[in-house]
């Protein structure tokens, strides 16, 4: 995955394409160099969910639940419980930080092709709140979702082992 926010086409379809593999990728590079332990590190006391790998986790399993469940119809198989809404965060400090961002790489690439392979005014199968949103409101929303995990990456990262970046 390129980490660009130029997209090569000046179209809709380019540029939103574009800015969501920008912050799947900016994730992605701020975990670079990344130890193991800092990787499933808590350092915000009242948020003892937010690790690096837990949030990575989590930006993977929410781009599930929109393209696989929502957008496609397909059945929740998403870790998360009526009792643990949050599983996907918690089972990542469990598991290789090399597997949570390989999973997270396959499962973008795959996504990528679904976007590209649908027209963006097609309707989700599924209700979200009362309506069924169009792919071009899936992407944007992943788009905010991605971004916004982004910060509280860059934060975590810098205290951690102070490093930081763009």
């Amino acid at each position: 995955m390129t980490r660009t926010d130029s997209p090569p086409a000046r179209d809709e379809r380019s540029q939103l394409a574009t800015f969501l593999d920008y912050t799947r990728a900016t994730a992605l590079a701020k975990c670079d160099g990344l130890s193991r332990e800092n990787a499933v590190r808590s350092p915000l006391p009242g948020s003892p969910l937010m690790t690096l790998a837990g949030i990575v986790n989590h930006l993977r399993w929410v781009e599930y639940y929109w393209f696989e469940v929502v957008f496609l119809g397909g059945e929740d198989e998403g870790p998360w419980t009526d009792e643990d809404p949050d599983r996907e965060m918690r089972i990542a400090v469990d598991m290789p930080l090399a597997d949570v961002l390989r999973e997270y790489r396959e499962q973008s690439a795959r996504y990528r092709e679904l976007v590209a392979a649908h027209d963006l005014d097609t309707l989700a199968v599924r209700e979200r709140h009362g309506r069924r949103p169009d792919l071009r409101w899936i992407v944007l929303h992943l788009i905010e979702e991605t971004a916004r995990h982004n910060g509280h990456i860059d934060i975590i990262r810098e205290i951690l082992d102070g490093t930081t970046g763009d």
